[in-house]
């Protein structure tokens, strides 16, 4: 078993009706609806537009879930047994279309708006254009904020050094941050002093990576600099 190491800071979280965990959680008793379930209502959430579904395909090709619920038998076969099972405990809403001779099965979770959503398809008043094809949905990793980044190369996150971790996440780019940590790293040098001066030192005479910064050198004369990072020199 591969020991989870924790959540970090200011992870993202997905969220899930409370009753969820009151009525539907205590009755399901078959692993692969729990996963199922769970893995949707996490894709969905990421999901933009309306109305926001899922198709079979899309579920069939992830690999992440399929590895999760592969282990009891035919992880296609536990798949479908974990969608018709949250369907027919009505977690789920299930619609089959025509389309181009082909049948997609849609998978929606069950709220009030969806419910409505799936009425107006089936009237023919809500048209859904060309449906997801039946290949992998690609979830964008998440990227490491910047107490990840210092939880995971140097250490536990104090309170002062916090304080310093939020006000240098707003003063430098995301990827600056990931770059000046790798940096250190490669160097073995794993305290948020070098890290810091790696970002000072960027933002006075650019990073030379085409990237610009949150302020340019033209604009930051010696004194504007001093006033802008003089708090980050100072340690």
């Amino acid at each position: 078993m591969k020991v989870f190491s924790g959540f970090p800071l200011k992870s993202k979280f997905t969220p899930i009706p409370n009753i969820f965990f009151s009525e539907v959680l205590p009755q399901i008793d078959d692993l692969a609806e729990l996963k199922v379930t769970l893995h949707i209502f996490w894709v969905l959430y990421q999901k933009r537009g309306y109305p926001r579904f899922i198709t079979y395909g899309e579920l069939l090709g992830d690999p992440a879930l399929m590895r999760g619920i592969e282990g009891q038998g035919s992880a296609p076969e536990l798949l479908r047994q974990g969608l018709n099972r949250a369907v027919s405990r009505g977690t789920l809403l299930h619609l089959t279309l025509e389309r181009n001779g082909e049948a997609h099965d849609l998978y929606f979770v069950n709220t009030d708006a969806d419910r409505r959503a799936v009425e107006k398809i089936k009237s023919g008043e809500l048209k859904l254009g060309e449906l997801v094809k039946a290949e992998p949905y690609q979830i964008s990793p998440e990227q490491p904020n910047i107490f990840t980044l210092y939880e995971k190369n140097i250490g536990m996150v104090t309170p002062i050094i916090a304080e310093e971790l939020k006000e240098a996440e707003k003063l430098y780019p995301a990827s600056w941050i990931q770059d000046a940590f790798k940096e250190a790293a490669d160097l073995n040098k794993r305290s948020w002093r070098y890290i810091s001066r790696i970002l000072e030192r960027w933002a006075a005479e650019g990073k030379h990576d085409g990237e610009p910064g949150r302020y340019s050198k033209a604009d930051s004369s010696p004194e504007e600099y001093r006033r802008r990072y003089g708090h980050l020199l100072k340690r």
